[in-house]
Formats: C-alpha cells, sequence, structure tokens
C-alpha cells in the first residue's frame, strides 16, 4: 500500500519532469550601438539578466560585429510561389540569424537614438527582417511564423518630453512611432523602455558639447539611469514570463 509521503514524492517527481520538459523560452536582443559597455549595452545587458532571471535564455546580438546590409529591393520574398517567398532571399552575416529569430519567443529593438530615430544599423536590421513578413495587400497581413513578443530599448540625450512630443508624438505619426507600428504590424506591441538624458562622454569637458550641462549629466548618470536599468531588467522578466 502507497503511503501518502510515497503518493506526494510521486506526484512532484512528475511535476519536476513535466518542468524539465518545457521548452525554455528563447529571447534575442538585438543592438545596434556601436559602442559596448555603454549605454544602450548595458540596458541590454539588464533585460538579458532578467529574462534569465525568470527561467529564459536571453542572446545579445550585436550588429555592428556582423557584415549585412539592408533591403535590396529585389522583391523576391514576394514572389508567388517563389523559393523565397516570405523570407529575405539574400545571404549574409545576418541571414541564420533571422532565421533563428523568426522562431523564438521574443525579440527586444535595442538602438541608440539617432536624428530622432533608429540608428541606420537597426533601420537595415529591421528592413531586412520585418518586410518579408509583410503582405501587399489592403491590410498588410503579417505572414511571420509566429506573433512574437516584442520590446523597444531607446538610449538618448533628449528629455523625455522631446522624446514623446517630437519622436513619438501623441498620434504616434513620429520617427519612432512609425518603426514601432510596423514591429506590431509583423509580431506583436512592444513594450517601450527608455534611457533619457543620457550621459554620452566619458570627460565633458574633452568634448565639443557646450550645449550639454555636465553636471545635470552626471546627475542623470547616477541617479536616474540605475532606475532606467532596473526598468529593463524588470521588462526582461516580464517577457520570460508570459
Amino acid at each position: 500500500m502507497i503511503n501518502k509521503e510515497t503518493e506526494q514524492n510521486t506526484v512532484l517527481q512528475k511535476k519536476d519532469k513535466e518542468a524539465s520538459t518545457q521548452k525554455q523560452c528563447k529571447i534575442y536582443i538585438i543592438n545596434s550601438s556601436p559602442r559596448k559597455g555603454r549605454n544602450t549595452d548595458e540596458m541590454c545587458k539588464s533585460f538579458k539578466k532578467g529574462v534569465e532571471n525568470a527561467g529564459g535564455e536571453g542572446k545579445i546580438i550585436y550588429l555592428n560585429d556582423l557584415i549585412f546590409k539592408g533591403c535590396r529591393e529585389c522583391f523576391a520574398c514576394k514572389l508567388k510561389n517563389g523559393k523565397n517567398y516570405g523570407k529575405c532571399a539574400f545571404s549574409d552575416e545576418i541571414t541564420p540569424i533571422l532565421n533563428d529569430i523568426s522562431h523564438s519567443d521574443g525579440i527586444v529593438f535595442a538602438t541608440p537614438i539617432f536624428f530622432g530615430d533608429a540608428s541606420g544599423v537597426m533601420k537595415s536590421f529591421a528592413e531586412r527582417l520585418l518586410f518579408p513578413y509583410i503582405r501587399y495587400d489592403k491590410d498588410f497581413t503579417s505572414i511571420a511564423p509566429k506573433r512574437l513578443r516584442t520590446a523597444v530599448i531607446y538610449t538618448m540625450n533628449v528629455t523625455k518630453e522631446i522624446f514623446e512630443n517630437d519622436y513619438l508624438r501623441a498620434d504616434n505619426s513620429g520617427q519612432l512611432g512609425l518603426f514601432e507600428s510596423w514591429i506590431e504590424k509583423v509580431f506583436e506591441k512592444p513594450e517601450r523602455i527608455c534611457a533619457h538624458n543620457t550621459y554620452q562622454f566619458s570627460d565633458y569637458d574633452k568634448y565639443d558639447a557646450e550645449i550639454w550641462d555636465a553636471n545635470d549629466k552626471e546627475w542623470q548618470r547616477q541617479n536616474v539611469f540605475p532606475k532606467d536599468l532596473k526598468n529593463a531588467y524588470e521588462a526582461g522578466k516580464r517577457m520570460a514570463s508570459i
């Protein structure tokens, strides 16, 4: 006769076995900043830590380490019954990454803000990833293999007010608002994580940067940026926990 303790152990072993056979959530964090160890990279690493602490797998991709170009307008991805329908036909160093991302569980687009927009490297990457999944029908229907969870990480010199009023705009018509709308069209609506008014130089006195107040930047770095990193960490935990 099985006693109560043996029965409880059997139930626990069954749960452990089920948990071990579950697919680990995999999140790709796409970093388009050319500077490792700086603001955007720190945000990416904090997000990754959140993913991992929630039991997921986070992988940072450094776009500037790869040789690739943006969309070449060959339209092979739109050719009916073509062998490359729905995927980028051009092969280079991001091709295997595009394939892996399409079957992952989530993607983070992390970029410093250049001229009020995502970096050129990020936009080239987005062209290669998103455009093949967008049908040319009236609704621009997505044919992506999965509706991935998404997030965007922005780091910038400007204040939150300038970011929201000029780069996003209330009607989402700003450059970054449009960027996010295409991500949502293909996958899911991205969660937005921002670091405003960031500390850009290690020593402001060495650079022609009189528009910025070095003391204010230092205060932001010491008092606000740690909170931004925590926000990125918590966002990583949320994405891996869904």
